[in-house]
């Protein structure tokens, strides 16, 4: 065993520098410093490099995280790199935005009694050292192979396939709605967790590698999908999942109630430079506006502290259960508490009063009682706990659902599941309709943007298979 390494016993876990809540709520900037050499080193050191690697395990990606400790704590930072890479197509946006106490640092063996390793930071320090090196180069392909995959979606999963595929040799096609590359990275998660030339810079790489982007292209609009299934030997289909989950509730439909995706994109349209018409009418800006957030998930989060950065008057967050059962990061909460974000827990919204324009949130105090059958209490409403929330704007961010793509997409074969989710056959991720391929939320629901790299990956290996199969004549049949 290393000499730098099992050193949790005499030395601290530290995070990097987080500056302060008054100096950060200014700007859209990320929170957290980056690690220099010496405190990557004595962080990464801490691995105890245990014989069954939790941290590993519960990575959706399997990264080989106690090697790659291993190599910081000694200073063989390309080593590093190139392990980290050869399993995580984008380690430096998973550095900033994985929930990592939820997953690898939540699973670390040292957490109970030492606090787990920081696993993330030092990911984070990996690859901004690699890029600052000039060790991150652009796809190089020695043979062209002469056959072609297209790719629907430019988020996470899709960008995931097109590295892998392009690496293979294919004439690689990603088409999308918007006019960045990114998807959510760039459009969905605030600047303040994931600066936006962060994710640019990762799509000139792809650029440069030979990737072929088509933006403000809607298929079924633009290129209808059966035009689109000629053109390539197979198609993935990684739109994600954007439409906005509602609630029933009186006042509903008054002015000022918004969708959180809606809310989140013109903030980073603005950030980004556009110009946003309903941002600076107000519609969607919360600037000297009583703000309240129905949710508890990441994307609530995202909301309560991009309200907080736009100079809102008040941000309330109502959830329905207590802090500890909170879906999103226990580091998020944390961060919005430290901002100002007043929670209310136990909470769920009864009405939305007002005349033409939302004034107030009429909520109700909750009890969680006995527990259902996946494990968790259900919120029970206690009578008679009425309380009014005063609110100019309210951003609903209860989740998202898939969009009817069947219908959009005027591709009737694809076959859907009662939540109206893609179905593919998981061993080969190809859908009902052959050649056709899905993967990312758009399969799996709402998720994280570690696993819609873990399916767009996987997704890339099963197209590979099948078009070579096609190609030496032997048919896969489609799940």
């Amino acid at each position: 065993m290393p000499g730098k390494m099992l050193q949790f016993v005499n030395q601290a876990k530290a995070m990097p520098k987080k500056r302060a809540a008054q100096d950060r709520i200014g700007d859209f900037d990320e929170i957290y410093a980056d690690f220099d050499f010496a405190s990557a080193e004595e962080q990464a050191g801490r691995c105890s490099q245990c014989g069954v690697p939790f941290c590993q395990v519960n990575c959706p990606l399997h990264n080989n995280i106690p090697d790659w400790l291993m190599l910081t704590a000694e200073n063989r930072m390309q080593e590093a790199y190139e392990l980290s890479s050869a399993t995580n197509t984008f380690p430096e946006i998973c550095g900033r935005i994985c929930p990592q106490d939820r997953l690898c640092e939540g699973n670390c063996v040292i957490e109970k009694g030492f606090e787990s390793v920081t696993i993330g930071a030092v990911e984070k320090h990996i690859t901004e050292t690699a890029f600052e090196e000039g060790w991150v180069k652009p796809i190089h392909v020695t043979t062209e192979n002469g056959l072609s995959a297209g790719i629907i979606g430019a988020g996470p999963a899709g960008l995931a396939a097109a590295d892998v595929l392009r690496r293979k040799g294919y004439k690689v096609t990603v088409y999308d709605r918007y006019d960045r590359v990114g998807g959510l990275l760039i459009y969905g998660i605030p600047g303040f967790k994931l600066e936006k030339d962060v994710v640019l810079r990762r799509a000139e790489l792809l650029t440069n590698g030979g990737i072929d982007f088509v933006l403000n292209c809607e298929i079924g609009r633009d290129v209808s999908f059966p035009e689109l299934r000629e053109k390539h030997d197979a198609v993935l289909i990684a739109t994600g999942v954007y439409k906005a989950r509602d609630f029933q509730a009186p006042g509903i439909g008054l002015n000022g109630v918004v969708p959180a995706l809606d809310f989140l994109t013109a903030s980073n349209r603005k950030s980004l430079g556009d110009d946003v018409a309903e941002f600076d009418s107000g519609v969607l800006n919360a600037g000297n506006k009583n703000v309240v957030v129905i949710g508890g998930g990441d994307t609530a989060m995202d909301c309560v502290r991009t309200a907080i950065r736009q100079n809102a008057k008040s941000v309330t967050c109502l959830y329905r259960r207590d802090k500890v059962n909170m879906p999103g990061s226990q580091r998020e909460v944390q961060n919005a508490e430290e901002e100002g974000v007043n929670f209310q827990w136990l909470s769920a919204p009864h009405a939305l009063l007002g005349d033409d324009s939302v004034q107030a949130v009429r909520a109700r105090r909750i009890h969680l009682g006995q527990p259902d059958e996946t494990g968790r209490q259900v919120p029970q409403i206690i009578e008679n706990s009425d309380f009014d929330v005063a609110a100019d704007l309210v951003i609903k961010a209860l989740g998202f659902d898939p969009e009817d793509l069947p219908v959009m997409f005027d591709h009737p074969e694809l076959g859907v599941s009662k939540w109206g989710t893609i179905q593919i056959d998981w061993k080969t991720m190809m859908t009902s309709s052959p050649g056709v391929f899905a993967a990312g939320d758009i399969v799996r629901g709402a998720s994280l943007v570690v696993w819609g790299i873990r399916d767009g990956r996987d997704a890339a290996e099963q197209m590979d298979k099948y078009i070579q199969a096609e190609q030496r004549g032997e048919s896969l049949a489609a799940g």
